[in-house]
């Protein structure tokens, strides 16, 4: 019997890219309860047993997409902290989101994912640490002295206003899936002014 690859070796890191990204295919059409692990197995064109190598279980699948769903969520801070237009870069996401872009976190999965962690608390546990560290990276920025691109906010204050941030964010992922049709003057209108707010010294 071979042995299986290294957990960090080309060949693992192409199958575990293959197994998420059919995963999430699937959690995407059926969503987590009824996707199953036979369902992503096919979706992936490998055996449900070469897929066990690699992930033990569905949650620990699902525990993966969320990590990748921090880096990309990061990545996204890093693009709002050299933004010269926050509200067109948050309707930029609400676009992206609608339209289901594979490039961007998929925003019925972004539900989902949400959803189950209402049942499981290790789920529950990572989408904590995934906005906590986005938190962080947030507050960090507005903190900072305007000389070096931040707001100068006192960081209670801050920390306030990236909850208030994150909590638009988040409404407007949800609104990509329940409300694709919204008045898009309308939308702008009331982003725009969100943020000027969220902004203001």
């Amino acid at each position: 019997m071979n042995a299986c690859p290294a957990k960090d070796s080309p060949r693992a890191g192409a199958q575990r890219e293959r197994i998420l990204c059919a995963a999430q295919k699937c959690f995407i059409e059926h969503g987590f309860h009824a996707a199953s692990m036979a369902n992503i197995a096919e979706t992936a064109q490998m055996s449900a047993g070469l897929m066990y190598r690699y992930f033990a279980n569905k949650s620990a699948i699902v525990l993966a997409i969320i990590e990748r769903q921090l880096q990309e969520g990061r990545a996204h801070v890093a693009r709002l902290r050299t933004s010269s237009d926050l509200a067109a870069d948050l309707l930029d996401f609400f676009e992206r989101w609608r339209a289901r872009d594979p490039g961007s976190m998929n925003a019925a999965l972004f539900l989902e994912m949400n959803a189950e962690a209402t049942r499981d608390p290790q789920i529950a546990a990572a989408l904590r640490r995934s906005d906590d560290a986005i938190r962080e990276d947030l507050v960090a920025w507005l903190s900072r002295d305007r000389e070096a691109g931040g707001l100068g906010l006192p960081p209670a204050t801050a920390a306030t206003r990236v909850f208030v941030l994150q909590t638009l964010v988040k409404g407007l992922a949800m609104s990509a899936v329940l409300q694709p049709d919204i008045d898009q003057d309308a939308l702008r209108a009331t982003i725009e002014a969100q943020v000027e707010r969220l902004l203001a010294p």
